[in-house]
């Protein structure tokens, strides 16, 4: 197969990916951004938290509140857990990798806050930690997820919202989760602001 051809299978599985995910997830979608919309106008916040390519979506997610999306607005109350580099080392090196969102969930979490939990596989521990924490502080939990939910999924209460990629494969799982933190941003700004 060349090179272009490879290309070419990306883009095709790409557009299937969020065919599915669009008729699947919508509904989650817009529940997740009114439950994150009423939180803010509650004077919670939104802490988020993920690994590696997920690490990178949860920085995005909060670097769209506290700046801006697409429209003019006051900054809004978000924090990446992942991109406090200090506090992450810390807690792994004197307690455990594991640990390193459930620890910042417990000093930070407030029960009118949201946990943006971020993992495609359902299986990173220390997002799942993050979620026993964020519940242990009365939070409730947007998860982002792909495969078959993994262990995160046994762990959501009644209240919370999982919006689960119906794909298989990593990167396309990580696709739909942007666009999904692009909708949860934008339905933000809509419930805040109104129309455009």
């Amino acid at each position: 197969m060349d090179a272009e051809t490879r290309v070419n299978e990306h883009f095709a599985e790409n557009i299937a990916t969020n065919q599915a995910a669009a008729e699947q997830l919508g509904p989650s979608i817009a529940r997740a951004g009114q439950l994150m919309a009423s939180s803010l106008l509650d004077e919670g916040k939104i802490l988020s938290c993920g690994n590696g390519g997920s690490a990178a979506d949860s920085q995005r997610f909060s670097s769209k509140l506290l700046n801006r999306f697409e429209r003019e607005r006051p900054g809004l109350p978000a924090l990446a857990l992942a991109a406090d580099f200090s506090s992450l080392t810390s807690i792994a090196n004197d307690y455990a990798y594991e640990d390193v969102f459930a620890k910042q969930v417990r000093a930070l979490g407030r029960s009118n806050d949201i946990l943006l939990a971020i993992s495609s596989s359902g299986n990173s521990e220390n997002v799942n930690r993050a979620i026993l924490a964020a519940h242990d502080r009365g939070m409730k939990v947007v998860a982002l997820s792909g495969r078959d939910g993994g262990r995160m999924a046994a762990l959501l209460d009644a209240d919370d919202i999982e919006i689960r990629v119906p794909a298989t494969r990593t990167a396309r799982i990580q696709e739909v989760h942007l666009v999904a933190i692009h909708c949860l941003c934008d339905l933000i700004d809509y419930a805040l602001l109104g129309d455009a």
